[in-house]
């Protein structure tokens, strides 16, 4: 289908088409925004709040630092491994202002992974929090990194302050394990030394790659998605553009300078890096970071201070939220985004989530390499519970049957997408990428979708984790869909087992909610709900089940398992 086709299926408000020459990279969005709303506040965290105006000072001293103190040019990478602390967006638009390319890193990495990424990306530079020292010293010596530049919880508080947090989490807590890095510069020196100096503006376009977004990890390797300034901006303002559908009140749903927004997800995530850092800032709007988001208590004790308008996070988060007995008192009176991304949404965590709180979950898709939205749900009640909604602007999708024929409407097969958002391909992968990427742009996204009649798309499942029971396509997230309606649930998880029978056969892994719940239960609520071949053959009971650190469920460990 061509782009147009979605055009008169939009909300009202809502463009169909953005301008992507609008900013000339990430970096004029960002200087523009800090100029613009220098007053505002931009992100909070540990009891600090950053301005954009001071977080363009500080992110213009890392810039100048990093072109003053070290040999790195523009287009050399720069690891950045932190959770969501205010030191991140700090060191991730000050290397991009110092036409540096940043390598996103998940703070909870093995060092067999931060090897082979920071290996693979090339990078000569690592921004850690010294809570991952110890792994840093381990993987160093096989790595091209020659500055590292060391975060501490404390930084950007008060000295009493900030010295007592860093002595709590190295001292009494024991976060820090011990390591020896003396060649490390510490984050606030750094800082300290590029304040005042004259920042050099990075010659920048927008097919400049700004960031390399590692992906496919779970299946393997972890490939390098090589995000462009144009993709992340093309990306920003079809957000922005989804943004401007018009609530109630016939305004648009967020408006300049007025919205403060939970930031649960990890930024290191191109989730919540191109919501949170990117489609936040240029509306000049207040951004909350959590850094532990798994600490649920605490996190609803950090909602409890905020009159919060929107929320990005994903089902598992939702669930674990809505179990706590303290979230129900929050005010949820001025919740009017709710989006969730990342993995598929349950209906009855949906359905929980709107009686609680009186906001609707919108539901999203997207992958990495598409810088990552590529359609969305409108909000409110236009939302369609069970779909990732229509295509954003600028955007056109298709589904393809085996031989790549385009399949009409109401089909299954794979989704393939082309957009503005679509990335340049596998860093130094060229095979990948033309596994991937075909000449006329489109991508091939692995997923099994349909496109209904009228544009909304629905997920059916991954087409690597389609399990084939007697020549019949079972969808692990239909038996995970069904399973999560029963009270006592939890979570849950399908995969597919080799059996002699049939081919292969479902197995389901269950966690219980308080109060439990028995295989005989679920096997009779399963043989309710589901056609014979679709009903498991087996059932087993977990404590939890193995996720990434975003949230989703590792069918892939559990298929190793067996």
């Amino acid at each position: 289908m061509q782009a147009d086709f979605w055009n008169d299926k939009r909300p009202a408000g809502v463009p169909s088409t953005i301008d992507i020459n609008a900013y000339d990279s990430v970096v004029e969005v960002f200087e523009r925004s800090c100029k613009r709303f220098a007053d505002r506040p931009a992100f909070s965290n540990l009891g600090v709040t950053l301005t954009y105006g001071e977080l363009d000072a500080l992110s213009a001293a890392f810039a100048a630092w990093l072109q003053q103190h070290t040999s790195l040019a523009p287009g050399d990478r720069i690891a950045v491994q932190m959770p969501n602390v205010l030191q991140y967006p700090i060191a991730v638009f000050g290397a991009l202002r110092a036409g540096l390319i940043v390598v996103n890193t998940n703070p909870l990495y093995t060092e067999r992974e931060m090897r082979h990424q920071f290996k693979d990306a090339g990078a000569r530079a690592l921004v850690y929090l010294n809570l991952f020292g110890k792994r840093v010293q381990e993987v160093l010596p096989d790595t091209d990194i020659e500055y590292l530049i060391e975060a501490k919880m404390g930084d950007l508080l008060a000295t009493p302050k900030g010295w007592l947090v860093n002595t709590l989490v190295d001292k009494l807590k024991k976060m820090v394990p011990a390591y020896s890095l003396p060649q490390a510069i510490s984050f606030k020196r750094a800082l300290r030394e590029g304040r005042g100096r004259q920042l050099k503006p990075a010659s920048l376009g927008l097919d400049d790659i700004a960031v390399l977004q590692y992906t496919g990890g779970t299946t393997g390797l972890a490939k390098g998605a090589m995000l462009t300034h144009g993709n992340l901006v093309a990306n920003m303002l079809q957000v922005l553009a989804c943004f401007s559908q018009h609530g109630p009140d016939g305004q648009k749903m967020i408006k300049e300078g007025q919205e403060v927004m939970i930031a649960p997800l990890p930024l290191y995530h191109i989730y919540a890096f191109t919501a949170n850092c990117m489609c936040m800032m240029v509306t000049g709007n207040h951004n909350i970071l959590i850094t532990n988001p798994r600490d649920i208590p605490a996190f609803i004790k950090e909602l409890g201070k905020w009159r919060f308008s929107a929320l990005l996070g994903l089902n598992t988060l939702f669930v674990a939220l809505m179990d706590h007995p303290q979230f129900k008192n929050l005010d949820f009176s001025a919740l009017k985004v709710t989006n969730s991304g990342g993995t598929a949404l349950v209906k009855a965590t949906a359905e929980r989530w709107e009686a609680l709180t009186g906001c609707r979950i919108v539901e999203g898709y997207g992958l990495t390499e598409t810088s990552p939205v590529a359609s969305t749900n409108p909000y409110g009640q236009l939302a369609r519970l069970g779909t990732v909604g229509i295509p954003v602007a600028g955007t056109a999708y298709k589904v393809i049957d085996e031989e790549g024929n385009e399949l009409p409407l109401g089909e299954r097969g794979e989704l393939c997408i082309k957009g503005p958002q679509v990335m340049k391909g596998y860093w130094r992968q060229p095979e990948a990428t033309a596994q991937t990427l075909d000449a006329e742009g489109w991508l091939k996204t692995g997923d099994i979708a349909v496109i209904d009649e009228d544009g909304y798309t629905r997920i059916v499942d991954r087409k690597k984790d389609m399990i084939i029971v007697s020549g019949f396509n079972v969808y692990p997230n239909e038996i995970e869909d069904v399973v999560m309606s029963h009270p006592q649930v939890a979570s849950c998880a399908a995969i597919g087992v080799p059996d002699e029978r049939s081919g292969e056969a479902v197995k389901l892994f269950v966690v219980a909610r308080e109060g439990g719940v028995s295989i005989e239960e679920l096997k009779a609520f399963c043989k309710a709900n589901f056609t014979g071949y679709k009903v498991p053959r087996q059932i087993v009971l977990r404590d939890a089940l193995p996720m990434t650190p975003v949230g989703k469920i590792l069918r892939r460990e559990l298929r190793e398992e067996g």
